[in-house]
């Protein structure tokens, strides 16, 4: 029952116990009054000088699997499992659903006889909008439909960057990018992959951008002609790099590719790589990188540049870092996401990668 209310929050009385709501833990379309009944989730309690401080929330995650669980006997039972939730409170919520039981509809059983079960959590949350989602080991059909109400046409799934690439047509972008960007935002917490939405015709302008700059990244860097290069492109090359870390046999399997061809390709690129290592040295002395950082056996020396460019010049300045900073992260701005570039985004880190050089950064801390 609320006894009193603050600007730092709303305090509730439970038998003998004083609990504490934050407006942080609110649902900011809701307003209280004294001797309202409020139901919420002990999200923590802090021992102090002056007693318990217990913190109870409406707008937690688990508040809103607490309200499952009780409308719906399976999740209590174990039988279905709440395997992932997305939030934003009193607006919208995305929830994935999975059963153990092959008989019983997960979605069915969360939204119940004309739809009773799901109401009722709706109810609770002043007509918050919640979208049920049927588990799937399948990332890209997760990606569709945690982008529901809006149709995905393609779904490109990049497992190494830990990104998905959705194309809809013009009519449904504004669907799944949704209000303020809601839609898309919680589809990502909600898979765990960083979601790209693009039309049919940014997917087209994309690709052909992506040919011509890594066609000639291999004009310039490998001094071959034009068609040659296309035809790496076309075999799924991007980077010189991958050229030397290939079986020599996977090369000759290309099509007008001959012995030697392929050595002089591997040559060449052996050549690049040396001279560019060269030239980071020089650069990584020039930037005045230090000893720490420029001997951090887990970055490549053109990282190293990379970062000495961005005033990142020493290893206590690189573990100060966060993953996001070094492989990028999306920003939503009103009903766009907008893309924060990282780093060391050129890189093709993976965020375990990522956070794995993070991690034996921060050792010196130790």
């Amino acid at each position: 029952v609320v006894h009193q209310i603050q600007r730092d929050g709303v305090y509730v009385n439970i038998e003998q116990a004083e609990l504490r709501m934050p407006r942080s833990e609110q649902i900011k379309t809701e307003r209280y009054r004294r001797g309202d009944t409020v139901r919420a989730v002990i999200k923590s309690v802090e021992v102090t000088p002056k007693g318990p401080d217990i913190i109870i929330s409406r707008a937690d995650n688990h508040f809103l699997y607490k309200l499952f669980e009780l409308e719906v006997p399976e999740i209590e039972d174990g039988i279905i499992e709440i395997t992932s939730i997305s939030r934003y409170p009193g607006e919208r919520s995305k929830i994935i659903v999975r059963s153990n039981d092959r008989r019983i509809d997960p979605v069915g059983a969360c939204v119940g006889m004309r739809g009773s079960r799901v109401q009722a959590v709706v109810n609770e949350l002043q007509g918050e909008k919640i979208d049920i989602i049927n588990w799937s080991n399948n990332v890209a059909n997760l990606a569709i439909a945690s982008l529901s109400p809006a149709e995905v046409l393609k779904v490109v799934l990049d497992e190494d960057q830990n990104k998905i690439e959705v194309v809809v047509s013009e009519e449904h972008l504004s669907l799944a990018i949704g209000r303020r960007g809601q839609n898309v935002k919680l589809a990502t917490e909600l898979t765990g992959y960083e979601i790209d939405i693009l039309t049919e015709d940014e997917e087209s302008s994309k690709r052909q951008e992506d040919f011509t700059y890594k066609t000639d990244i291999f004009v310039s860097s490998l001094d071959v002609d034009e068609t040659l290069a296309q035809l790496l492109v076309s075999e799924g090359f991007g980077s010189v790099e991958e050229i030397i870390e290939t079986d020599k046999s996977e090369l000759l399997s290309i099509e007008g590719f001959d012995e030697e061809i392929v050595t002089e390709l591997i040559e060449r690129a052996k050549k690049y790589i040396d001279d560019k290592d060269e030239e980071n040295k020089l650069k990584i002395q020039t930037l005045k990188v230090s000893e720490d950082l420029s001997q951090f056996e887990f970055l490549s020396k053109a990282m190293i540049v990379k970062l000495a460019e961005s005033d990142i010049k020493t290893l206590d300045d690189f573990a100060g870092l966060t993953t996001d900073d070094l492989i990028g992260y999306l920003e939503v701005k009103g009903d766009k996401n907008s893309k924060v570039t990282g780093l060391l985004e050129e890189f093709n880190l993976t965020r375990e990668e990522g956070d794995q050089l993070i991690m034996e950064a921060r050792k010196i801390w130790l």
